[in-house]
């Protein structure tokens, strides 16, 4: 080694020892010292100034309380477009609250800082809640995986890890898990998988069947409630140390239904895991009982934060509304609201690690959910007015904002009904309807018809582009070989975010009921062709219900009988139809048609009204005559009226 290399070897020697001691005077929480010595190495005309570019921005961020991320972001963004990273270099980083300081001054340095500046970038874009932005900035070094430093590969792939979750890539979180594992060696060992026996006990293995997260059937009346889709919160803070990789992969299996062990070790994450395994297998009073012992064992020792009382409490309301407890469940909700609000006041000034704590968003979507079903259709808008502006392509969202101001024309006409004002009705009913913007967030049938348009231009979308796993007879090995091959090529159903990916069962119900919904308000608007245009095209739906089957018959009869067509409008009521409907299937919606005798007495009242139209009286009035609901009794006392009054009069000739 001649003269030249040795001196300066000792340079970086040199270099390297005062760049360790501003990250020890870093974690000691000393940010002027650390600048300070930051500034001696910029003096000496360190060769790494990229590095030294990093680390000031990121000592200044800490500086300022953790606040000013915008400023980061615009200083990490100068720095990679102005360093190209060397392939395969990476950064010793030590992590404080996600965000890394690169340490390292031998490997290259400019690549080095671009690694670790592409991670930190991620990591704000995490934090602020902007998933699909993460994504794509940590990308670049997801696709190099193989290449990085150790210590930086287990921060990519945990943050990695955490977005796939969050954006509820399950099944590619699932590969990208074993990808870890297998080809990359940074996952240990797998959990333990608890056995499932065909025993008298199936309480494991039926939770691999049905996922309480799932969405419960769609509803065929136009107007009510449909599937109940809540959110469940995560206990613990996202990007924090004590989301670790072990912890990852644990909920990465339970979150796929996966029978793993739990073993508790006193944290409050752990715990929660345990609730959330429960809550999967449908064992909901042992969640509630789970999240209660957390909630006191936290209070007890003083541990309790606002950000965990805010996932208990949401969690205590997402197991109520799934035991159908909407009054309980909107209280927990409401909670829940005001926990968070604890951390999202004055939320530009808090930190990151604050910013991603606060779920406002997902309680309110809950929320409005509860009040659906409490029929509280004022409360529902406006608890979804929040979530649409950022899961605006969520077709279920859409259809849960339609379905409010469908439940609100509905109590408007009922209580008119109720006033006896028959001859103020018309009036009101055309005043109702007068043209306005559309594109107003009001309870209106206008706005209810935009809503039911995006919905099913997005279903129908999501409906083309739908992903079908197919399974074949290969062994598991070589399933396991293929799946790490390709995580990056799997694809998740997760078109309904915050809820969890859907199934083509619940996709195909969610179109019936905007169908029904659809066809509805057009009926209400006036616009009969669109009416009839979606009747008709729910009846064409694949694994339509029989509830939704009477509906499609119902709007198109309507439709057709308000544009002069009766002949066609009675090949919709035949009354022997109804007959061959699931009693069961009609007894369990939320509507008032809860019986095939209720049904059949609907769809006849109709044939009467048609048979009217026709002139065709006496067979009207024997039709009439069969009808004893109380659904219709009180309709076809003043259709019989009617007809007797103009049977009376000879036809003209």
């Amino acid at each position: 080694m001649d003269f030249a290399e040795t001196t300066r070897t000792q340079n970086e020697d040199e270099n390297y020892s005062l760049l360790c001691k501003a990250h020890e005077q870093f974690n000691n929480n000393e940010y002027d010292r650390c600048l300070e010595l930051l500034q001696q190495l910029e003096s000496k005309g360190e060769n790494s100034r990229p590095i030294l570019r990093h680390n000031t921005a990121v000592v200044n961020y800490y500086k300022s309380g953790c606040t000013q991320h915008a400023t980061l972001l615009q200083d990490l963004e100068e720095l990679v477009l102005d360093v190209k990273p060397i392939p395969g270099s990476g950064s010793v980083a030590s992590g404080t609250e996600g965000v890394t300081v690169g340490l390292s001054l031998k490997h290259g340095g400019g690549g080095s800082a671009a690694t670790v500046a592409r991670y930190n970038k991620a990591v704000i874009y995490y934090h602020r809640h902007m998933y699909a932005t993460a994504l794509e900035k940590l990308a670049p070094l997801v696709g190099r995986m193989e290449a990085l430093e150790k210590t930086i590969l287990a921060l990519v792939a945990t943050l990695q890890l955490q977005l796939l979750l969050a954006t509820n890539q399950l099944n590619r979180a699932e590969a990208f898990l074993d990808h870890l594992q297998y080809k990359l060696n940074l996952v240990s060992s797998a959990p333990t998988i608890v056995p499932t026996t065909n025993t008298t006990n199936t309480s494991s293995s039926s939770s691999n069947n049905t996922s309480a997260s799932n969405p419960e059937e769609a509803t065929a009346a136009a107007a009510t409630v449909g599937s109940s889709d809540p959110v469940v919160a995560r206990v613990g803070n996202e990007g924090s140390k004590g989301t670790s990789l072990q912890l990852l992969q644990l909920l990465t299996h339970v979150l796929n239904r996966k029978p793993v062990l739990i073993t508790e070790d006193g944290s409050p994450e752990y715990a929660a895991l345990k609730a959330q395994q429960y809550y999967i297998m449908k064992d909901f009073q042992m969640a509630a009982k789970q999240l209660m012992r957390i909630n006191n064992e936290c209070t007890q020792s003083g541990t309790i934060t606002p950000h965990l009382s805010t996932c208990i409490a949401n969690n205590m309301g997402v197991i109520h509304l799934r035991v159908r407890h909407y009054a309980i469940a909107a209280k927990f909700f409401q909670n829940a609201l005001n926990f968070d609000k604890q951390l999202a006041f004055n939320l530009r000034q808090r930190t990151l690690q604050t910013m991603s704590s606060a779920h406002s968003c997902e309680i309110l979507y809950n929320l409005g959910i509860a009040m659906l079903h409490l029929r509280r259709a004022k409360e529902a808008f406006q608890c979804f007015l929040v979530p649409i502006k950022q899961y605006h392509s969520n077709p279920r969202l859409w259809l849960r904002m339609a379905e409010a101001c469908i439940m609100q024309h509905e109590a408007k006409v009922q209580e008119e009904e109720r006033q006896f004002l028959p001859a103020n009705e018309h009036n009101a009913r055309k005043k109702q309807y007068a043209p306005q913007s559309a594109a107003v967030p009001e309870l209106t049938l206008e706005f209810a018809a935009l809503c039911l348009r995006n919905a099913l231009s997005l279903t129908l979308h999501y409906k083309a582009n739908f992903h079908v796993v197919v399974l074949s007879e290969d062994s598991p090995e070589q399933k396991s070989d293929l799946d790490q091959q390709s995580w990056r090529h799997l694809q998740d159903n997760n078109f309904c975010n915050p809820s969890k990916p859907i199934s083509i069962e619940s996709l195909e119900n969610m179109l019936a009921a905007i169908y029904a919904a659809h066809s509805y308000v057009s009926l209400r608007l006036e616009d009969y062709v669109t009416a009839l245009e979606m009747a008709q095209q729910m009846l064409h739906c694949e694994r339509l219900s029989d509830a939704h089957k009477l509906l499609a018959h119902m709007y198109a009869a309507e439709a057709l009988m308000r544009m002069h067509k009766p002949t066609e409008a009675r090949d919709h009521l035949d009354p022997s139809f109804v007959g061959t409907l699931n009693a069961f299937d009609l007894e369990t919606r939320d509507w008032q048609l809860k019986s095939l005798d209720a049904a059949q007495n609907v769809v006849r009242y109709n044939l009467a009204v048609v048979m009217a139209m026709q002139k065709d009286y006496p067979k009207a009035k024997t039709l009439l005559s069969t009808l004893t609901h109380a659904v219709v009794s009180p309709k076809a006392l003043t259709l019989r009226r009617h007809i007797d009054t103009y049977s009376a009069y000879p036809a003209p000739n």
